[in-house]
Parts: C-alpha cells; structure tokens; sequence
C-alpha cells in the first residue's frame, strides 16, 4: 500500500456514496502506472460470462489487480477508477460492487471513482470495462 495518499471528503460535498471512492486523492510526486481498460477477458483472450454482468465484472476487475501486481501495486494503491457498464441500469450497482469486492478483498481501495453507463464498448459481448490509475509502491 501507498502510504503517502491522502483521501479527502470536503465537509461541503455530500458523504460519498456507501463509502465506495474518496472525492478527491491526493498523491505525492511518484511513479504513476496507468492501466488500459480491462475487460473481461482471460488470460487466453476467451470472453468470460457472455450477457452476465456479474461474471464480466469479477473478469474486469481481477484483470485490474493483475495488471497491478504486475508492476507491484495492489488496488489499494489505485488513486482513480472508473467503470464503464453497457447497459447499465440501478440494480447492476451492488452486482457490480459485490463482483469488485470478491476480487479485491480488503482494505477496499478508496480511489477517486467513476461508474458510467455506456452504449456499447470496444466489442461485441464486452458488457463491462475497468481502468485505472496506480501510485506504484
């Protein structure tokens, strides 16, 4: 974990929504790794869990803690994170949430956050995409 970020809720701003993000990370100067979007994929490129959100999102986000013990980060030390949803509708936010939380395990990573409906994504079939941004230990 990336001690030095400091996460900050101005008294001003509404609580963040169920404590899921920060509204604003602050980083020091330091190696940055940004990750492309990860989609649900494996590791021999086959999509996972055609027309189910809920197994997409699981493959998303185990490819985001992938790419980021690659370069020896963990979610915790991601600063941003934004999720792109195709069909996105209410009741995919705790589907969505849980899939992130089985995957990440805790302490849950406090980043400047974004979940976004969208039409459509790089692929047919692709229902969800991750991507985020790191402070490499």
């Amino acid at each position: 974990m990336t001690p030095s970020l400091a996460r900050v809720d101005p008294p001003a701003l509404c609580p963040p929504v169920q404590n899921l993000y920060a509204h604003v990370v602050i980083a020091p100067a330091a190696r940055t790794a940004y990750l492309a979007g990860q989609v649900p994929l494996d590791a021999s490129g086959e999509l996972v869990g055609p027309g189910d959100h809920a197994a997409q999102a699981r493959q998303a986000f185990r490819n985001v803690k992938l790419a980021l013990e690659g370069v020896g980060a963990a979610p915790v030390d991601m600063v941003r994170h934004n999720i792109y949803v195709v069909d996105h509708r209410p009741e995919l936010v705790p589907i969505i949430f849980e899939a992130a939380k089985e995957v990440y395990g805790a302490p849950w990573p406090l980043a400047a956050s974004t979940l976004l409906g969208v039409q459509a994504l790089g692929l047919p079939g692709w229902l969800i995409e991750v991507e985020a941004t790191a402070l490499l230990p």
